[in-house]
C-alpha cells in the first residue's frame, strides 16, 4: 500500500514513446473529484508544457506506469517539482474491454488519489548514472569474453596448439604470439624466447611445436579482426571504470562497509551499490529488498497443496552480481556463509544453495547500510548445538561396540 494516503490534488499520467496522456483530479476528499485530462508531445518542449500545466493545478502528486523507458524523460523533467510516484504496471492494470489512453490516466489518479498505488524503487540521479556504467561494464566485459572465445576457436581451426602451454593467450606473452601470427612471422627460437616471459622461456621448443600448424591467410585476417576488437573493447572498459571510480568517489565509506562482506570485492560493490542505492529507507524491510531482487522463494500454493516456489525474476543485474558474491563467499574459509552454503548444499543442492545464500547476503547489506555498521563474523560453527554435536558422536563411537561416559571439564 502506498504511504501517501489520501490526495486532494494529484495526476496520473499514459506515458508512451509519442505522447503522454495526463489526467488531474482534484477536489475535496468527502465529494466526488473533479477531473481534467490533456494530452501532451514527449518532447522537451512537450514535456515543459505538461509541467507547467500540473502547475497551473497545484498538483503535489504524481503517478505513471514504469513502461518501458519512455517513463524516463517524463521523470527527469518532472522531478524536484512533485512527488513522483513510479508504479508497476502489471499490478495497476485496468480492466480489459475498458481501455483507452484517458482512461487508463484516469484510472492511475484515481489509485493514487486513494492511496492504492506502492511507490516502484527509483534510485537518486547519481545512482541511475553509476547504474548505466556498472551495467554496461557487464555488457562489454561479456563481449571482450566472446572475442577471446571467437580467437581460441579459430586457434583450433588452425591448428595452432597454444593453449597447451600457455594459461592465458591473452596476456603478455599470448598476444605477442597471436601479433606474430597475424603478421604471417615464422618465428625462429630465438625470436620466440625474445618474445615470451618469465618461465614461458623453458617452453621454447614447446612453443615452436604449437606454432606449427596449417594457418591460411583467412586465418590471420579473422584473428586480426577479432584482436583489435578486443582491444577496442578492453579500451572502452577502462574508460568506464575511470568513471566508475568518479561516481564512487563520494560514497566510499559506503564501498568500504560492503568489501567486509566475505565474496565482495570492490567491482561488485559498485554494482551492489548502483542496483539497490544507499538509502534503505525505500524498503521497509529486509524481506521487501529481497522479493524486489528476485531473490525471496516464491509463494504457489492452492488447495493446500504448494506448487513450484521458484524465484521472481526481479533485478536481473543484482541477482548475477550476488551470486557471484555467494559462489565467492563458499570458498572463504572459517566463515558463516561458506558454512550457511555447505549447510543448504547437502540438502539441496549446490544451484539452490547459491540463491540462498546470494539471498542471506542481500538481508546482511540491508541491515549494514540501514544501521551503518561493517558486517561482523560469526565463524564457522555459530548455530551449532553444543548438545547435538555431542550425542552425534556418542552414538558414532557407541556403534563401534564402545561405551562413553562424559564428564564435563572444570572451567578455571
Amino acid at each position: 500500500m502506498s504511504t501517501f494516503g489520501l490526495l486532494e490534488r494529484c495526476a496520473g499520467l499514459d506515458v508512451h514513446q509519442e505522447t503522454v496522456v495526463a489526467c488531474v483530479m482534484y477536489g475535496p476528499l468527502d465529494r466526488k473529484p473533479k477531473q481534467e485530462t490533456k494530452t501532451f508531445s514527449t518532447t522537451t518542449k512537450g514535456l515543459l508544457e505538461l509541467h507547467d500545466w500540473l502547475h497551473q493545478y497545484e498538483c503535489t502528486h504524481i503517478a505513471m506506469e514504469s513502461t518501458g523507458v519512455y517513463w524516463k524523460p517524463v521523470w527527469n523533467v518532472l522531478e524536484g517539482s512533485f512527488t513522483l510516484v513510479l508504479a508497476n504496471a502489471k499490478r495497476i492494470k485496468n480492466v480489459p474491454g475498458r481501455k483507452t489512453d484517458v482512461k487508463d490516466a484516469a484510472w492511475i489518479a484515481q489509485l493514487l488519489r486513494c492511496g492504492l498505488i506502492t511507490p516502484s524503487f527509483v534510485p537518486p540521479e547519481n545512482i541511475r548514472d553509476l547504474r548505466d556504467y556498472t551495467r554496461y561494464r557487464r555488457k562489454l566485459l561479456g563481449d571482450a569474453t566472446a572475442e577471446k572465445n571467437r580467437i581460441h576457436k579459430i586457434l583450433q581451426d588452425a591448428n595452432i596448439k597454444l593453449t597447451t602451454y600457455v594459461s592465458d593467450v591473452f596476456g603478455v606473452s599470448g598476444r605477442a604470439l597471436l601479433e606474430s601470427i597475424v603478421n604471417g612471422e615464422v618465428l625462429s627460437p630465438d625470436q620466440v624466447k625474445d618474445l615470451v616471459k618469465t618461465s614461458l622461456k623453458r617452453k621454447v621448443p614447446q612453443l615452436i611445436e604449437a606454432l606449427n600448424g596449417r594457418v591460411r591467410a583467412h586465418h590471420r585476417k579473422i584473428i586480426g579482426m577479432h584482436l583489435d576488437h578486443l582491444r577496442y573493447l578492453e579500451e572502452q572498459i577502462r574508460e568506464i571504470e575511470k568513471e566508475i571510480d568518479r561516481l564512487l568517489s563520494p560514497h566510499l565509506d559506503i564501498v568500504e562497509q560492503l568489501i567486509t562482506v566475505p565474496g565482495i570485492q570492490k567491482d561488485a560493490a559498485a554494482v551492489i551499490l548502483a542496483e539497490i542505492g544507499y538509502d534503505m529507507s525505500c524498503f521497509p524491510s529486509d524481506a521487501h529488498l529481497s522479493s524486489w531482487g528476485g531473490l525471496s522463494p516464491g509463494n504457489n500454493e492452492s488447495a493446500g497443496k504448494k506448487k513450484s516456489s521458484r524465484t521472481t525474476k526481479g533485478n536481473r543485474s543484482l541477482k548475477a552480481v550476488l551470486c557471484q558474491a555467494a559462489w565467492a563467499a563458499s570458498k572463504s574459509k572459517g566463515t558463516r556463509l561458506a558454512s550457511f552454503f555447505y549447510r543448504i548444499q547437502k540438502r539441496r543442492g549446490q544451484k539452490k544453495a547459491t540463491m540462498a545464500t546470494a539471498h542471506l547476503i542481500l538481508r546482511i547489506i540491508y541491515h549494514m547500510l540501514k544501521n551503518n555498521i561493517t558486517y561482523q563474523e560469526f565463524g564457522w560453527d555459530y548455530l551449532q548445538d553444543q548438545d547435538r554435536v555431542v550425542d552425534y558422536w556418542i552414538k558414532r563411537i557407541e556403534s563401534q561396540g564402545f561405551k562413553v561416559m562424559i564428564e564435563p571439564t572444570e572451567v578455571v
